[in-house]
């Protein structure tokens, strides 16, 4: 297994694709911000859901792409389960990149031994992704891509191999319970060497160190021939305080002769671990006992060490860093597959999106006097509607089309009528569709964008230098200079902050400048005179048209409905100064 894994969950394998990012401001705009919070309580998550989203691109093949994998993971709440218990576990996968060592020694032993329970995960993981994956309910390009990945590597011959003998290795460490090291000292009771006598099967019994000292010695029957364990050795633990003079305990308590340092990993880490330290007469300086018995027990099992590194090696790049190189992939398909189905558990409508291909049939026959459409959207709504309700039933859809001869829509209406959240609704229904997830409408079709664009009011204090009204031109402008008839330009009371025929000049100049290059737009105002021309700016325009579009009012109250019209106007201020009796007649009636 030497192949990379060189794929995403995010773009198909092969598609050159140019993506361009959203300004900081565009999901705050579209109110996506709530959406963020309320899909993940971590920080971390929400910035890698933000940065997928707002990364665009204009290619269906992409859009079509991730939608498969988020309608896989949507429909298979097993898969999700399943996959966020794994990714509670792989974090430890990104370790191993450190096992790239030149020798066993630098490897260590006890390191090895700490690890094979994580090697032991590592295994389990693999082929519960696995059997995941196999399961019918599978069918996305991506995710079917990673099964055969995944499937390839449980194949493999060294990963059979590496669970033969990361089982082999496991029994072998627990079978270790204790370590007999001998130390060789001269005729002036020095320590000259220090060097392994065996790897025992069971722990040292404690006795009285006088006692098995005296055992040990004061007969003759009883001083060893050799070092050799006949399985009656006993050993006397040194008290914490000389443990950092043990070769100056030995020279006042042990007698001139060849002794046995006796050490077993069954003791605590106090009693037993990395702060003991002892003197080596071998070369007459200081050296750590775990580091040497790491070294002296590596090379009794070398076989095994070298063949774990080796293994960890081939499987650390290849299949371990690969596999949770995708683990925020996932989780930005998981968390928002979660948080949309509890949206729609409580009755709300998502579907599922269709980019709209160049040259492709148009399946519905949506044409609208030989102009292809480039968006139909039916029964949209605006996400922050289902998020604040309880009651899905009082959230008011509206139907929407964008296609040449509504190219620019001047959006009019009554204050707190909903002109701000039906701009909001359309940007969000191509983000979210270009993001491969479910879009809140009962149908949703697109031409992909290449950007989106929100000119909504800016705070006060980025208006400083320049004013209200001189900051909204230089943005306008920016964001103009940009922009594309692929692209996608909401406005909201754009030059609106000054006076109704400086503000009406600028913006119906800007409109004209829309028409010419065939942007999207939505420009939500307060300037009715605006949609009245409409219909004048369509005929001065290059072949797109902009066309009046009215929140529609009944009887003075507010519908939320939109509707293609001419502004309403006086007639909706008539209908509200009856409402409150303030008409001319009204109020001299009273008097």
């Amino acid at each position: 297994m030497n192949q990379k894994l060189s794929f995403s969950l995010l773009q198909p394998a092969g598609e050159n694709v140019e993506y361009r990012i959203l300004s900081d401001n565009v999901l705050h705009d579209l109110g996506l911000d709530g959406f963020l919070k309320e899909v993940s309580d971590d920080a971390k998550q929400r910035r890698m859901i933000a940065n997928v989203l707002s990364k665009i691109t204009p290619s269906p093949a992409v859009s079509i792409y991730r939608q498969q994998i988020f309608a896989d993971i949507f429909n298979n709440p097993e898969l999700r389960k399943t996959m966020l218990d794994l990714f509670d576990q792989i974090q430890f996968m990104r370790d191993f990149s450190s096992f790239h060592k030149t020798t066993d020694e630098e490897m260590g032993l006890w390191h090895l031994f700490n690890r094979l329970e994580d090697l032991d995960s590592y295994i389990k993981i693999v082929e519960t992704m696995r059997n995941c994956l196999l399961d019918e309910r599978v069918k996305s390009e991506g995710l079917v891509r990673l099964r055969d990945y995944i499937s390839e590597l449980y194949e493999d011959a060294c990963f059979a191999e590496m669970k033969k003998d990361i089982a082999e290795l496991k029994m072998k460490a627990s079978d270790v319970q204790s370590v007999t090291l001998g130390v060789n000292v001269n005729e002036r009771f020095e320590a000259v060497s220090i060097g392994l006598v065996s790897v025992n099967k069971k722990p040292f019994k404690k006795s009285g160190i006088v006692s098995n000292f005296a055992d040990a010695i004061a007969s003759k029957d009883r001083i060893r021939e050799t070092s050799d364990w006949d399985g009656d050795l006993h050993y006397q633990m040194i008290d914490r305080e000389e443990k950092s003079n043990f070769f100056d305990y030995m020279k006042k308590n042990v007698a001139k002769s060849e002794v046995s340092l006796l050490v077993s990993n069954t003791s605590s880490p106090t009693d037993f671990g990395p702060s003991s330290t002892v003197v080596s007469a071998a070369d007459g300086a200081m050296v750590n006992s775990t580091f040497y018995l790491d070294s002296v027990v590596n090379k009794m099992l070398g076989t095994l060490v070298k063949r774990l590194r080796d293994t960890l090696t081939k499987y650390a790049d290849v299949a371990i860093m690969n596999i949770s190189g995708l683990v925020p992939e996932f989780l930005y398909y998981i968390r928002c597959a979660e948080y949309i189905n509890s949206l729609m558990e409580k009755g709300c409508v998502f579907c599922e999106a269709q980019p709209i291909i160049a040259g492709q049939a148009d399946n519905a026959g949506m044409q609208a006097a030989g102009d292809t459409i480039s968006m139909e959207a039916l029964d949209f709504y605006n996400l922050k509607l289902a998020m604040n309700t309880e009651n899905a039933d009082e959230i008011v859809p509206n139907d929407l089309i964008f296609d040449r001869k509504h190219t620019v829509y001047i959006l009019t209406g009554a204050n707190r009528g909903g002109k701000t959240t039906m701009t909001q609704a359309v940007g969000q229904l191509f983000i979210l569709a270009q993001g491969g997830l479910y879009v809140p409408a009962k149908k949703f079709r697109y031409v992909p964008c290449d950007c989106i664009f929100t000119h909504f009011p800016a705070d006060e204090d980025k208006t400083m230098d320049l004013g209200r009204l001189g900051e909204e031109c230089v943005r306008f402008k920016e964001m103009f200079s940009k922009a594309t008839e692929k692209s996608l330009m909401l406005l909201n009371e754009t030059f609106s902050t000054t006076s109704f025929e400086e503000g009406y000049y600028i913006a119906k100049d800007s409109v004209k400048a829309l028409l010419n290059n065939a942007v999207r737009t939505i420009y939500n105002t307060h300037m009715h005179k605006l949609g009245e021309d409409a219909e004048e700016l369509t005929r001065e325009g290059m072949g797109a048209g902009a066309a009046s579009l009215v929140m529609k009012t009944e009887e003075g109250k507010r519908s939320f409905k939109v509707i293609l019209s001419k502004p309403e106007g006086s007639s909706y201020a008539k209908d509200i100064a009856e409402k409150y009796g303030v008409t001319y007649e009204m109020l001299i009636g009273e008097s």
